[in-house]
């Protein structure tokens, strides 16, 4: 099989030895290709190519969801065909790895290559699905071009929180689950819409749901991880389902502490609840709009201010390997 291993020299928890490990033993099984990213965006460049030449059948992610997620819009940037486009595979370099991990996979590089490697010698993948983000026409954000997220969107609250961790790397800080928290509650005490949200949730034949205080948008579950700990926002979620939408009326202090406490103590089978909480599952077409712009992210990358926000759930995107 032709691979293309992206590698992201940054990623958090890999080191040289690491990729010089991991390619010797992939390049005994594949005939591996190896790129190494240079810029923000090269990994999108590179799975576009791919894409384009048709010579690969596989390209492997080392790196974390970022590196994951630029990959993914470089193969579909014509759009999805699970069946003609190269599979993706991932070895998880990140802090977090969360699509890996909901994908299955171990956290840890050396068991993830040797169980990637058992997955391409058994010929095992799985067709799942993917949210796709674009502007909302007839609005400020019409012509902001679309783009593919794995595992989650959000707008509002938890993509500020992204920004500002986004910063403190940028000032060399390590990407670690405390720095996350951290931020977080600087998040918070700084919040301007905690008692009374902008965001409307409008989906096709229903009645519209107004002043959410934050959005998440779910494509898998868990949602995030804690160190070790899953974090389930919609516990429904799945790569076999389009896409479910959890939303707060309120971030008063109460409200906050009650759903903060029920995302430590959430399972497969209950996520937070009550009635500040609203819940949807299985969205295929839906918008979140704002009266005010708000911070967006998708796949833990901070995308900057949005007024509004379109969203396709789609089914069959995209060919794994796991």
């Amino acid at each position: 099989m032709r691979a293309l291993l992206v590698v992201n020299p940054k990623a958090t928890t890999t080191s040289v030895r690491t990729r010089d490990v991991l390619t010797h033993a992939l390049a005994s099984d594949l005939k591996l290709e190896v790129a190494t990213t240079e810029y923000r965006g090269h990994a999108r460049d590179l799975a576009r190519r791919a894409a384009d030449e048709g010579q690969v059948e596989l390209v492997i992610a080392l790196g974390g969801d970022g590196t994951v997620n630029e990959i993914v819009n470089g193969l579909l940037h014509e759009g999805p065909d699970p069946d003609r486009l190269p599979g993706v595979a991932v070895v998880p370099g990140g802090s977090t790895n969360v699509f890996a991990r909901a994908l299955g996979m171990p956290n840890d590089v050396v068991e993830a290559t040797g169980a990637l490697l058992d997955a391409i010698a058994e010929r095992r993948s799985r067709t799942i699905g993917l949210g796709l983000a674009t502007g909302t026409p007839d609005t400020a954000d019409a012509e902001v071009p679309g783009r593919w997220f794995t595992f989650c969107a959000g707008f509002g609250f938890d993509a500020g929180v992204v920004g500002r961790v986004e910063q403190q790397r940028e000032r060399g800080k390590r990407s670690t689950h405390a720095l996350y928290i951290r931020q977080a509650l600087r998040q918070f005490a700084g919040e301007p819409h905690r008692r009374r949200g902008t965001i409307t949730l409008s989906q096709p034949g229903h009645e519209p749901v107004h002043e959410l205080a934050m959005s998440i948008v779910c494509n898998a579950s868990p949602w995030t991880y804690l160190g070790n700990r899953p974090v389930y926002a919609a516990p429904q979620a799945s790569f076999d389902t389009a896409l479910d939408v959890l939303g707060l009326t309120s971030m008063s202090t109460a409200a906050v502490t009650r759903y903060g406490a029920q995302l430590l103590l959430s399972s497969p089978e209950r996520g937070p609840r009550g009635k500040h909480a609203v819940t949807r599952h299985d969205l295929t077409d839906f918008t979140l709009e704002s009266q005010a712009p708000l911070p967006f992210q998708m796949d833990g990358d901070h995308l900057g201010l949005r007024s509004s926000v379109t969203f396709t759930g789609v089914r069959r995107a995209l060919r794994v390997i796991v």
